[in-house]
């Protein structure tokens, strides 16, 4: 019977792994399937109530559909940039900065993204990142892959400390007064992961998108990423440490993106020679890097600013409406969308949609195709053609979630059961015993693939890995603090993020393809915080 108990709870994961990764099934119909085998071997085997399993889905329908709220908003003002003409503005914009495509992806794909994770989070650093990159001709499968790779260390911090904030706090509750303390904890061991992420992006962009697929022309440009890793992790660490977890991710970014910038004006550790794609138009850049631009002085001082216009309102938008004594947040969050507790169980949802990052995309749109809209492009063929794109992502989402919210909840049973993440970290944490800091950031990601977001992930897993390190006797703040490393590295890998990430540059169905490529650098995040949780631990 155990392996049976075994085999269930271990459904929602292989199910995912097998059809999504192995298989290539395209997301619209592996997670469906995925969510039938999930909702036979609760009921059949676990034996959740058929009550439990009905409330759980519809709980994630409401998060499915918060979801696919910011993927719309984010399609849609991409539309609108390339309707007037932004997007080949913005090409020109980071071609002239720099045509090299690594330099392109540690400034958009590692500190864009660390900055949009800290204001808003859940899934818009993709969303925002993905089809900019896409944009700039980063091949679909690349532009996806990049920003789910570097939105990992900054996650911890993601959403103006939420991660830490409620995941972390509401998770282990007995240990609230240690959360601002374990987020330095975190952000000191993260200290090397964090730093040499940008130089893993480059190696991950030239290993599998390269003609030559070579690492090394990925690690030829070693100082530059160095540089841009340290001015992130450095900043963040000091901001954790003087300030809180609000803003470390926010601060990092914006540091990373000033110092990187004046690097690249004043040609400061940067390659002596640029890599390109092999499709790259041959007059990409000139020797010096000197860019075709318009010509005109008006043209030279407004259209650069019009075409990035939107984008750094996005920007303003979402950090204006997360901090909190500005009472945006407060006003955005009174009008919420969602259930009352569903059919006799603990289980309610709801989200506002106005605080979403979704709100704040459309708004922009918006804004962007009546006033920043030289060739007065119609809006409704915008909003027409976001639609169509949506379908393959509302069907993996509506099976997705649900299929997350049954997984969690499956704690309710007649079996007396702990729930299937608990029963399979149980079992983890029985078998490895001492060497638990070497498995400790798994189970964080484990979490965040499964749940959806670091957030989730640690309110699922945060009391169980401090009860571990209670029975153990293993020191209880670095734990913790793996934990979040670990979810930081499922984010990666999380399905939600990437059915919302490829589809809004139209890899709707190749999920999998993304998975396999961010699996690897997923594992070696992990390795690398079990390697730095036992030093710290040995030397504790």
């Amino acid at each position: 019977m155990d392996f049976l108990y075994l085999l269930c709870a271990l459904t929602p994961v292989l199910s995912v792994f097998i059809l999504l990764v192995g298989l290539s099934l395209p997301a619209s119909k592996a997670m469906p399937a995925s969510l039938l085998a999930t909702v036979l071997m609760a009921y059949f085997i676990w034996q959740t109530p058929w009550h439990y399993l009905l409330a759980a889905s519809i709980e994630g329908l409401v998060i499915a559909g918060s979801i696919l709220w910011i993927v719309f908003g984010a399609i849609v003002l991409l539309n609108s940039l390339k309707s007037i003409g932004a997007i080949d503005t913005i090409k020109h914009t980071f071609t002239q900065l720099s045509p090299d495509r690594r330099v392109q992806t540690i400034v958009i794909a590692w500190l864009f993204a660390a900055f949009l994770e800290g204001a808003s989070g859940f899934g818009s650093p993709a969303a925002i990142a993905a089809p900019l990159l896409y944009s700039l001709g980063f091949p679909a499968l690349a532009a996806v892959a990049l920003p789910l790779i570097g939105d990992s260390s900054p996650v911890t911090f993601g959403a103006v400390g939420t991660p830490v904030i409620i995941g972390l706090t509401q998770g282990a509750p007995a240990i609230a007064d240690s959360a601002a303390a374990i987020a330095v904890q975190t952000a000191l061991m993260d200290l090397g992961i964090a730093t040499l992420l940008p130089l893993i992006l480059c190696c991950v962009l030239t290993g599998f998108f390269g003609e030559k697929k070579s690492l090394r022309d990925g690690l030829d440009i070693w100082p530059f990423a160095l540089l841009c890793g340290a001015s992130y992790s450095l900043t963040a660490l000091a901001v954790a440490y003087f300030l809180g977890p609000e803003f470390p991710s926010i601060f990092g970014g914006l540091v990373g993106l000033g110092i990187a910038i004046t690097a690249i004006k004043y040609r400061f550790l940067q390659p002596t020679t640029h890599w390109h794609f092999a499709n790259d138009a041959a007059a990409l850049s000139t020797q010096d890097g000197e860019q075709n631009i318009p010509t005109t002085a008006t043209q030279l001082a407004l259209a650069p600013i019009k075409a990035w216009a939107p984008y750094f309102l996005v920007a303003l938008l979402l950090v204006l409406s997360r901090i909190e004594p500005l009472g945006f947040k407060t006003l955005l969050t009174n009008i919420k969308l969602g259930t009352p507790e569903l059919f006799g169980t603990h289980i309610k949802a709801s989200f506002a949609p106005l605080y979403s990052p979704g709100a704040i995309f459309v708004l922009v749109a918006l804004v962007t195709l009546l006033f920043i809209n030289p060739k007065r492009a119609p809006i409704a063929p915008v909003f027409k053609q976001t639609l169509k794109t949506l379908l393959p992502t509302l069907i993996a989402l509506s099976a997705s979630v649900p299929m997350v919210r049954i997984f969690i909840h499956s704690g309710v049973n007649l079996n007396e059961l702990p729930a299937m993440p608990l029963y399979l970290a149980n079992i983890a944490a029985q078998s490895v015993g001492q060497a638990w800091s070497l498995f400790a950031p798994v189970i964080g990601a484990l979490g965040s693939f499964i749940a959806g977001s670091a957030t989730f992930s640690n309110m699922m897993f945060a009391s169980f890995q401090h009860a571990v390190a209670e029975q153990l006797q293993l020191p209880e703040n670095i734990i913790l603090a793996q934990q979040l490393l670990g979810a930081n590295a499922g984010n990666m890998i999380c399905v939600a993020n990437v059915v919302a990430a490829a589809s809004v540059v139209g890899l709707a169905g190749q999920e999998g393809k993304v998975i396999r490529i961010t699996l690897l650098p997923m594992l070696v995040y992990c390795l690398l915080a079990g390697g730095i949780g036992s030093v710290f631990i040995a030397a504790n």
